[in-house]
């Protein structure tokens, strides 16, 4: 599936070099999930015969790509391959980025951009690279895992991780595809790609303003780790908060024994005792929200079988 939006330079080159016989393959079909696209990348699709999923107006990466998967499972599809139209990725490399799939070793192929071919990918890229590799630290650091690139969008699913992901963003779904199917017990694997350092033609509607990119990135990646984790997120939020009191008050209490006043820090023990409070409140939050997250993992496993007979 190839999500559009005015890529009508590239559109053709990448239908075109997706290949078309595969080892242990026996159909390919191609998506293009038009989003709102105002150029010939609809015209070009319809004329190279690829099937055709189209937003009258521009919805956002995020959306395409749910939608993209929607409509791949509709069609039939045992392995769902996401590939940019921009053509800064071989479409030749797809038949390696499925092979763990094939194989039936993993669910979830990623590529990465970091790996062996490290001199060659960074090249140009500056500070895009630095948030590639700050969102790959954050990732791991919420997941236990050890992955290089988590930003990119040239990735492999097998059926049934398409049909268990439960995406929310609009913007985009890299990072948030990551919490989410680890998360259900998937493990991802990285394999190594060559990838161009800038688009053939037009401008990244993602990374083209950084800032936007990188607060709605935050925004996504935070609130997966709240819903996947809650006990853990409201957990350290609790001791935080607790640990921030307990240091007010400790403070007061020393202050107290030295000069045997309270004065001029009266202040510091309410807003000790308030941060306690919050603290402790925010633990039982954290409980509850521990106990509503285990009843979102069951409703999403019987959405799972759901769509498994949908899809039939």
């Amino acid at each position: 599936m190839i999500p559009c939006f005015n890529e009508e330079k590239t559109l053709a080159t990448v239908i075109n070099a997706i290949p078309k016989k595969i080892p242990r393959i026996s159909k390919v079909k191609i998506l293009v999930i038009n989003d709102g696209s105002s150029d010939d990348s609809v015209k070009i699709a319809k004329k190279l015969k690829v099937h055709i999923f189209s937003h009258p107006i521009n919805r956002g990466l995020g959306q395409t790509f749910r939608d993209g998967i929607e409509k791949s499972l509709r069609l039939g599809a045992d392995i769902i391959v996401n590939i940019d139209g921009d053509m800064q990725f071989n479409p030749k490399d797809i038949t390696k980025l499925i092979k763990p799939i094939i194989e039936d070793k993993y669910n979830f192929v990623t590529a990465t951009r970091y790996k062996k071919y490290l001199k060659y990918n960074l090249n140009g890229r500056g500070i895009k690279n630095f948030g590639n590799k700050f969102f790959a630290w954050l990732i791991n650091k919420i997941t236990g895992s050890n992955y290089t690139d988590v930003s990119c969008g040239f990735r492999a699913y097998s059926r049934k991780a398409a049909m268990k992901l439960q995406l929310f963003g609009h913007f985009t779904y890299t990072h948030e595809t990551f919490l989410d199917l680890i998360h259900k017990g998937f493990i991802a694997i990285e394999v190594p790609i060559k990838v161009r350092p800038k688009r053939q033609s037009g401008e990244s509607r993602i990374s083209k303003n950084l800032y936007k990119y990188g607060y709605s990135a935050i925004k996504i990646i935070v609130r997966g780790f709240r819903d996947h984790q809650p006990l853990r997120f409201f957990g350290m939020l609790s001791v935080i908060i607790t640990s921030i009191g307990v240091l007010f008050g400790s403070f007061l209490t020393i202050h107290w024994i030295i000069t045997e006043s309270l004065t001029p820090y009266k202040s510091f023990g309410f807003i000790g005792g308030f941060m306690v409070g919050v603290g402790f409140l925010m633990f039982i939050l954290a409980l509850l929200a521990d106990m509503l997250g285990r009843i979102k993992d069951t409703q999403e496993e019987v959405l799972y079988q759901l769509r498994k007979n949908n899809f039939k």
